[in-house]
């Protein structure tokens, strides 16, 4: 009988660890801020010191802010180290994404990549910081990677010291975003011409634990609030979608309802979710397209392969210039490489490829995250042939006023179809992003959507 016990003991001891993966050790977790940057990258430079020594990120003040929120480019007096063009893609192929060589043979003639020179300018608040930290001696993934164990009162970064793919994709999903947000944003889809209609989203984003209000119990399992509502054009106006993003989608799925402005009804949509088709985007991206990757992990197996050097979109500041108008954006086949800002950074490669079991219209997803914002910045999709389908490049911007890293655009190309999407813009729009606005938990319910849809 003890026999038995004993066995019984050893075989929950085994399931348990094989569902719980360990955080670090208090000597490993010493390396954030001494031979590693506070969220765990390299700190030292390469060999050649093309990429230098991480010595901070930009200053809070790094260059000016207009009225409207807009920031001015610190780098703007930079010019080109170099432009690699299809002429001179297989000099550099070692330093691109599969993804990005297949653009070069899809528009040779208009796809550039205009490198500069590295700066890691990330540099986050101390808090965030600190978060890291607790989150490397506390964290635990759980159901096979697919949830977080003891990260409600971390809040950032799960796995600053990450140990395979799985964690390495929890630490884009959990990055700073810079607290409650509040945006309006432009998303394009150029017809094979460059002719396009914008689509104007007004959108919140809230933390739980920023929200006086909000019921910890409740939003346990939340990691954020996310509203949307269509303002332009007049056809899709007033459709409002809320989702609380939850952060083990095994245990609890991703909760999401929409308003329809025709119907005047909210209905519960599970569709926003995996590959369902994202809002307005005439097919051409899926739900978990969004922010390059969003949503549960659990119907991929995710591969790390390692760390390499690549050309990467950064520092997009021109990109974001009010000066600029869509139309200076979007063309036919890309956008405006002219504007595009590439650099040499360490990125972590993680390949997540369909589980057996599982279904996804991508078969294979091959990322690139960046080593210093823990930002998602090339994915490279692939359809169940194996045939390279669609590209993502974020073009990543430091907004230094509020110390958080994000993208300026989002372009995800389809090279079969010779057309893409561009989500992000607001050159145009009134304000930049708003940070730090009061939310209220009674925002974020299905009931609230009503009276915020109706036009």
């Amino acid at each position: 009988m003890r026999k038995m016990i004993l066995q019984c003991g050893a075989l929950a001891l085994s399931l348990l660890a094989a569902n719980v993966m360990a955080a670090v050790s208090p000597e490993e977790a010493n390396k954030l801020g001494t031979s590693l940057t506070p969220l765990g990258a390299e700190k030292a430079g390469n060999a050649d010191g093309s990429i230098p020594a991480w010595t901070g990120g930009i200053a809070k003040n790094a260059g000016a802010v207009d009225s409207k929120g807009f920031l001015a480019d610190p780098f703007a007096n930079e010019k080109p180290l170099f432009t690699i063009t299809a002429a001179t893609v297989d000099k550099y192929k070692d330093k691109l994404s599969d993804g990005q060589v297949a653009m070069f043979k899809r528009y040779p003639e208009t796809y550039k990549i205009p490198v500069y020179p590295t700066h890691r300018s990330v540099g986050l608040p101390p808090e965030v910081y600190e978060a890291a930290k607790r989150s490397a001696l506390n964290v635990n993934a759980i159901n096979d990677g697919n949830g977080l164990a003891n990260f409600t009162g971390n809040r950032y970064y799960a796995f600053p010291i990450p140990k395979n793919g799985v964690e390495v994709l929890w630490n884009h999903i959990t990055r700073y975003h810079g607290g409650n947000l509040r945006r309006v944003i432009i998303q394009a889809t150029p017809q094979t011409n460059g002719s396009y209609t914008p689509i104007r989203f007004e959108e919140e984003i809230a933390v739980p634990f920023l929200i006086k209000d909000a019921d910890p119990d409740k939003a346990s399992n939340v990691l954020t609030y996310f509203k949307q509502e269509v303002t332009a054009p007049a056809r899709l106006a007033g459709s409002v979608l809320l989702v609380h993003e939850t952060l083990d989608q095994v245990k609890e799925p991703r909760l999401a309802w929409i308003y329809n402005a025709g119907q005047r009804r909210v209905r519960r949509a599970p569709q926003v979710a995996y590959d369902g088709p994202g809002t307005a985007a005439d097919g051409l991206r899926t739900s978990d397209n969004f922010d390059l990757f969003s949503g549960a992990p659990d119907r991929y197996d995710w591969k790390l392969v390692g760390k390499k050097e690549m050309y990467i979109p950064y520092n997009s500041y021109k990109l974001d210039s009010p000066s600029l108008k869509y139309d200076d954006v979007i063309k036919a086949g890309h956008i405006n490489q002219d504007l595009t800002r590439y650099e040499l950074h360490r990125v972590w490669e993680v390949i997540g490829t369909v589980k057996p079991s599982e279904r996804h219209i991508y078969a294979k997803r091959h990322m690139y995250i960046d080593e210093d914002s823990w930002q998602a910045a090339l994915v490279d999709h692939y359809d169940g042939r194996g045939q390279l389908w669609r590209v993502a490049e974020g073009h990543a911007q430091f907004y230094y006023d509020h110390q958080n890293p994000g993208y300026t655009l989002e372009a995800l190309y389809d090279i079969i179809a010779g057309r893409y999407i561009a989500l992000g813009m607001k050159n145009e729009e009134k304000h930049a992003y708003v940070y730090g606005f009061e939310a209220r938990a009674a925002d974020y319910t299905p009931a609230a959507l009503r009276s915020s849809g109706v036009r």
